[in-house]
């Protein structure tokens, strides 16, 4: 009896050739979970090693215990305030395994080993360095002031958290994700690091009336460089204390579930800080313990340390790691950084011209395996939890089951299309915007795969880019930006910034997502606190005065971001299927199709209005505007008029009066 082939190639048969590497892929999965499973009993077990690493009180031995793995190491010592510091004095025990412990009886400690206080390991490492070393499991790490030196910290607060969001229901979030991606220290107006309690109370309320289902959450694990935006992990189990405590980062989060919005979390496995005093690096002596050693263990272009994901503790360590964020702090789901740089032995820098470079020796197969594992591992503890990858090179089969022959992901990030807005704005004048290009690069996913689509991210608002609106507005928009005054280039940089985000919201994927604060046009780049700058906070903040002012145009551009996501609410937008397309002019720059029995129609073209232009429609019947980009709130000119209905004629034409630099989203009649 013949064998069926997994669903992935079933489904797409050009990927016939390369079935015996994705068989094996699959295979290679199946015998990892199998010894999993024989050695824990399943995943969920198996990503438990937290809980044995690190400190940790046994009450049945009344005391605690801290445990480190260092295989290599020849020594190693607990210090801290508890015992004044002393290298010498708490030596550990080593086992046949490499793992390191120390016991310390409460009776003995309880007055000295207490919450808050501070603790190092000295590790006497395999090249006889001797180093004082952050535990690599611990939950709190912090600086000190006067030093700026880093240092675990106890945290036994008297009262665990209280939850209160026990009736919180992912579903409606993973059948369409609207996501608000930010960052806590820069999400405040105050130059300065904002707070989890200040974002909780000042942004999520922001959020929640925009109409977003999901945040994402930037730089959540502790990094020792601010202005690293959270992608040089140090501490992977501790939430970063510039912001707060554990308990205020899960305030936040419990508030968010209570609003009904889901919290993403972007997490960094693809890399870490090489950093000896702070991260992992060097651990135990040798630089091949949680990292590839030589040349394969080294990015250049991110200057970190690489994780060798074939390595069994290592799979352990990192899947403990999801398992940790998901259950102590219930997010509900991740955001797999830097997905194409892990896939590939080259990080992605070659061109994805065949499809052999999917299934060739490019691939680092063992960092594929991890991510079918962390994909099984969140759904098996959360089953609607979101997986989202970060990832360029189109792998396929990226969000497809792993049962399917696939790795696992929900969702990939579009990530052409910014880099398409980006190109087109910067190279090609209006008169040139090609209308073929602009459809084939928003539906141009495969089928059966998820995609979350975005004009812009954090990526494009970072300093030495330029956001979207500022691509459009340049310098204009630090003058020209009140509703009492008309400025030509402010007017087009609106309209076509409002076209821009319907078109790739509404076309370019199942998901969407938006950078704090760029749906109201934020007119300046993100550049953290660095010696560059003087070490200054003015573009590491969001002004959300600007969007307030009702005398300011930004108020205009955020009133249409939120009527536009509440209309992909209100019409289950995102979970309905692929558009099919019912006209394009390349001529005259028109663009119309239908999706979820919704018409979009809109016309790109930079000075000519057109009346009574046909739209060939399926369905007969009268249709009305439910939205147009040209309402005087958005900032238009009110050359659409709601209240008139559209009937087809014998053809099934509409016959639209269509405004240059507009879109319009029409309904039929009941």
């Amino acid at each position: 009896m013949t064998q069926q082939p997994l669903p992935l190639i079933q489904d797409n048969t050009w990927l016939e050739p390369f079935a015996p590497v994705i068989e094996a892929r699959y295979e290679r999965f199946r015998s990892t979970l199998h010894a999993i499973n024989d050695f824990s009993g399943n995943i969920l077990e198996f990503a438990r090693m937290h809980e044995y690493y690190g400190v940790h009180f046994d009450k049945f031995r009344n005391g605690w215990i801290y445990r480190e793995w260092a295989p290599e190491a020849k020594g190693l010592f607990l210090t801290g305030d508890f015992n004044w510091w002393d290298r010498n004095s708490h030596p550990l025990r080593k086992n046949h395994r490499g793992d390191w412990e120390i016991f310390l009886p409460y009776a003995d400690y309880k007055d000295n080993f207490v919450h808050q206080s501070r603790i190092k390991v000295r590790i006497i490492g395999a090249n006889d360095t001797d180093l004082d070393r952050i535990p690599a499991h611990i939950t709190r790490v912090v600086q000190d002031e006067e030093t700026h030196d880093f240092s675990g910290q106890l945290w036994f607060p008297e009262e665990k958290f209280n939850w209160t969001d026990q009736n919180f229901s992912l579903q409606k979030t993973f059948e369409m994700p609207l996501i608000y991606e930010c960052h806590v220290g820069m999400a405040q107006e105050k130059l300065g690091v904002g707070t989890y309690k200040e974002f909780e109370e000042n942004i999520l309320p922001r959020i929640k009336a925009g109409g977003y289902n999901a945040i994402q959450l930037m730089a959540v694990m502790e990094h020792p460089y601010y202005g690293s935006f959270g992608y040089h992990v140090s501490n992977f189990f501790a939430p970063s204390s510039r912001f707060g405590t554990p308990e205020e980062l899960k305030s936040l989060i419990n508030a968010a579930h209570r609003m009904g919005i889901a919290v993403i979390m972007d997490i960094v496995h693809s890399h870490a800080v090489k950093n000896v005093n702070e991260g992992l690096n060097e651990f135990d002596g040798t630089d091949d313990q949680y990292f590839h050693s030589g040349d394969r263990g080294y990015h250049e272009g991110w200057d970190s340390k690489l994780f060798n994901y074939g390595k069994w503790e290592v799979q352990q360590f990192l899947l403990s790691n999801i398992r940790y964020w998901l259950e102590e702090f219930h997010f509900d789901g991740f955001r797999f950084d830097g997905a194409t740089s892990m896939l590939y032995h080259h990080h992605g820098h070659v061109s994805f011209d065949s499809a052999e470079k999917y299934f060739d020796a490019g691939v680092d197969e063992e960092a594929l395996l991890y991510f079918q594992l962390a994909n099984t591992l969140i759904h098996s503890f959360k089953p609607n939890a979101l997986s989202i990858a970060e990832e360029v090179s189109g792998m396929p089969g990226l969000s497809r089951t792993v049962s399917d022959g696939g790795i696992g992901f929900d969702f990939r990030l579009a990530m052409g299309i910014p880099d398409f807005w980006i190109k087109t704005l910067k190279h090609k004048p209006d008169e040139q915007w090609d209308m073929f290009e602009l459809w084939h690069e928003l539906t141009n996913r495969p089928a059966q795969e998820k995609s979350i689509a975005y004009a812009e991210s954090h990526d494009q608002a970072l300093v030495g880019d330029k956001s979207i609106a500022f691509w459009l507005m340049d310098k204009e928009m630090y003058f020209s930006m009140t509703v009492l005054e008309q400025n030509l280039v402010v007017d087009r940089g609106i309209a076509l910034h409002k076209m821009i985000r319907m078109i790739t919201l509404s076309l370019g994927g199942e998901g969407y997502l938006n950078f704090i604060g760029n749906e109201f046009g934020h007119p300046e780049w993100v550049d953290f606190p660095r010696l560059g700058n003087d070490w200054s906070y003015q573009y590491a903040r969001r002004q959300w005065s600007l969007v307030d002012d009702p005398l300011l145009r930004y108020r205009q551009m955020g009133a249409w971001d939120e009527a536009m996501i509440h209309l992909a609410i209100q019409y289950r937008l995102l979970s309905a299927a692929p558009a099919q397309q019912l006209h394009l002019d390349p001529d005259k720059k028109i663009l119309a199709y239908e999706r979820g029995g919704l018409i979009f129609v809109f016309s790109f073209h930079p000075s000519e209005s057109f009346f009574g232009f046909p739209i060939h429609i399926d369905q007969e019947g009268n249709y009305r505007i439910l939205l147009h980009s040209d309402e005087k709130d958005f900032g238009g000119f009110e050359r659409l008029d709601k209240s008139i209905d559209y009937p087809t004629d014998a053809n099934h034409h509409l016959h639209l009066y269509i405004p240059n630099r507009v879109v319009m989203v029409m309904e039929r009649k009941k």
